[in-house]
């Protein structure tokens, strides 16, 4: 899942990015709303953590050209003043959820996670080809046994487990799964399904699919 998180106060918005991506989140963090608008006119979010009061370009402004866009992206609004007036006002740009500062950091991921399923209205669990995925337990068994993943492993089992058999590109791996400091040009979306394939073990359930991309099925399907 690739979240944005927009934050005036550096400290804080660092310290969402961390605990988002203990979570094998991929976060970046902009400053002001001139920037978040800039990331979005490159990167698609699954989920926006949007500081209400920005200067320059105002939170609200951004809820609303991001929701406008139709892009898909959640967006959790945050802010100091939690009014009812203030949440309808929100909630009538658009936003999804709301979160009144100060906040339980583990609230704030549970939202996050909650909100990136939306759109796919996807199960927290997921079963596929003998691999079950617990999306908010970040906890991976195959054939009832666990697996113990990487942050960047399971950000990637978690895309193509959510494709549900479905073929994944590399460059949907890359986007969905890492950060803005991922290089485009390496290797790390095969180095990282190589890794994955030895540690979910043989027989291989991560197939790749030449010239496309890479997608989960059982043992032995092309």
């Amino acid at each position: 899942m690739r979240v944005l998180v927009v934050e005036d106060e550096r400290y804080l918005g660092e310290a969402v990015q961390t605990a988002l991506r203990r979570e094998a989140l991929a976060v970046d963090l902009a400053d002001d709303g001139e920037q978040a608008l800039e990331r979005f006119s490159h990167t698609a979010y699954d989920v926006l953590v949007l500081d209400r009061d920005l200067p320059g370009v105002h939170g609200d402004e951004v809820c609303r050209r991001v929701v406008a866009a139709g892009l898909g992206t959640r967006v959790l609004m945050l802010t100091a003043a939690g009014t009812l007036d203030d949440k309808s006002r929100g909630f009538g740009l658009g936003a999804d959820d709301y979160l009144t500062k100060p906040f339980a950091m583990q609230e704030l991921v549970l939202r996050v996670r909650a909100l990136g399923r939306r759109p796919a209205s996807g199960p927290p669990v997921v079963e596929l080809a003998g691999l079950r995925l617990d999306a908010f337990r970040r906890e991976v068994f195959r054939a009832g046994q666990y697996v113990r993943l990487s942050r960047k492993q399971f950000a990637v089992l978690e895309v193509l487990v959510g494709a549900g058999g479905g073929v994944v590109s590399a460059e949907e791996l890359l986007a969905r799964a890492c950060d803005e400091n991922a290089d485009p040009f390496t290797n790390a979306v095969r180095i990282t399904i190589s890794d994955l394939r030895k540690r979910l073990g043989e027989p291989w359930v991560i197939h790749t699919v030449p010239g496309v991309g890479y997608r989960v099925g059982e043992p032995g399907e092309s």
